[in-house]
């Protein structure tokens, strides 16, 4: 009786099966260093010019007189706010530090898992805009971790803000916006699959950053990317990768 012989795989057909699967870690490596390279670089340009700022609105204006940019729509008025937005708890300045440093771990750790061009942007102003509000928590008057954050952009005569400000409201429309389009932080997509009990990381950005709008304010230095749900990301077998 006659057997059929088992196809022999040579060497070389088993390195060949395995090449793109050894490309393709290089290349995620590679495309993820770039994206941690665009969110340190923005964290430091917003952190230098919300500082640089800061230092010439101390050397230049006085405080509690306004000088109008446009009219009454927008100004400069130099204010030492020890609260957060709208002088919100201001007595309670050691917490507003907690909550800031706290928020800017959050960020750090998230961080970790960027795989996204537009979370790498959020993200990095983010943090940018946090590190910004805490250095004043810290190290300015009137003692460490107690320091009043200086603002000097006036809004008509609703609120005081500063550039950290401006990059944490931005950052927040951008988490908006890719959890509209439902663009995880690794850069995959959410399904509609997905049970709602259990939201995405998009979603969580967008409740920590209100919280930390609401709750803390601007000042306090903007909100967290949280790490997705490992359960929801198995269960999902038709997301996407992508770099938005």
């Amino acid at each position: 009786m006659s057997t059929t012989p088992e196809p022999v795989t040579s060497n070389d057909e088993l390195t060949m099966s395995s090449a793109p699967e050894r490309a393709a870690a290089p290349s995620s490596t590679v495309h993820r260093r770039r994206l941690m390279t665009l969110l340190t670089s923005l964290t430091v340009v917003v952190l230098v010019v919300d500082q640089v700022a800061k230092a010439w609105a101390v050397a230049s204006l006085v405080p509690g007189e306004r000088t109008p940019v446009l009219g009454d729509l927008l100004g400069l008025s130099l204010v030492y706010n020890p609260g957060a937005a709208l002088s919100i708890a201001t007595g309670m300045t050691w917490l507003l530090t907690v909550v800031a440093v706290a928020v800017a771990v959050v960020i750090v750790r998230a961080s970790r898992r960027i795989g996204s061009t537009g979370w790498a942007v959020a993200l990095g102003l983010l943090l940018g805009g946090a590190l910004g509000n805490l250095i004043d928590r810290l190290f300015r008057e009137p003692s460490f971790g107690r320091g009043e954050v200086v603002d000097f952009i006036a809004y008509a005569h609703v609120f005081v803000g500063n550039v950290a400000d401006i990059a944490i409201v931005v950052a927040a429309v951008v988490i908006v916006l890719l959890s509209m389009r439902g663009i995880r932080i690794d850069g995959s997509l959410e399904s509609s699959r997905v049970k709602a009990s259990e939201p995405p990381d998009a979603q969580r950005a967008v409740d920590a950053v209100a919280v930390d709008a609401t709750v803390v304010g601007p000042d306090a230095g903007g909100g967290a990317a949280p790490e997705s749900d490992g359960r929801a990301t198995a269960r999902d077998t038709t997301a996407e990768p992508t770099d938005v």
